[in-house]
């Protein structure tokens, strides 16, 4: 008997089993599981804040409160940055789509959405400098000067380095919700 529900990219065989299983299409959603990269750099991140709450503690024993005050908030600081690592990406929901970065998140209602569409072009590679050809996923919006966002999704960012069908079926999955609420 297979266990299905322990591999994280299954077949989807039947059509009741889809990809995407909402029952309620208010909430934000991500469209696609986060990738190994970022799991990865998270999971560091919190390995790093353990090693600096253990010396949070050691400095606490020690008699300097004071000094592992700080230490304890440079340890919260950085589960922050891991957390928010996680939920880097883009969500959707049927109140709109919405692309959250580290240090700032855009929301786009629907109705400002004129297609969302994936392109071959030069894409970043993790999020660095250097770029290679590869596809990105962009959003064209309504009404606005600069109506092109920055690529929703690439092939070469942290959750779709390495994994090209993971980027064709979230690609997809967001496609399809852009034209299922978009309302020209």
């Amino acid at each position: 008997m297979p266990l299905a529900f322990l591999t994280a990219d299954r077949a989807f065989e039947t059509v009741d089993d889809v990809a995407l299983p909402y029952d309620d299409r208010d909430l934000w959603r991500r469209p696609y599981r986060p990738g190994p990269w970022r799991v990865g750099a998270s999971a560091l991140l919190l390995l790093f804040a353990s090693f600096v709450l253990f010396a949070a503690v050691l400095i606490a024993v020690t008699g300097g409160v004071g000094s592992a005050g700080v230490v304890f908030a440079v340890a919260l600081v950085v589960v922050a940055c891991a957390l928010r690592l996680l939920r880097m990406g883009v969500w959707v929901s049927a109140r709109g789509l919405r692309q959250v970065g580290f240090l700032r998140t855009r929301t786009v209602p629907w109705q400002q959405v004129v297609s969302a569409r994936t392109v071959q072009q030069p894409v970043r590679w993790l999020g660095l400098p250097r770029t290679l050809q590869g596809q990105a996923l962009l959003l064209h919006r309504r009404g606005r000067t600069g109506n092109v966002l920055p690529p929703l999704l690439t092939t070469h960012d942290a959750d779709f380095l390495a994994r090209p069908e993971a980027f064709d079926r979230a690609a997809d999955a967001v496609e399809a919700w852009a034209a299922e609420y978009k309302l020209g």
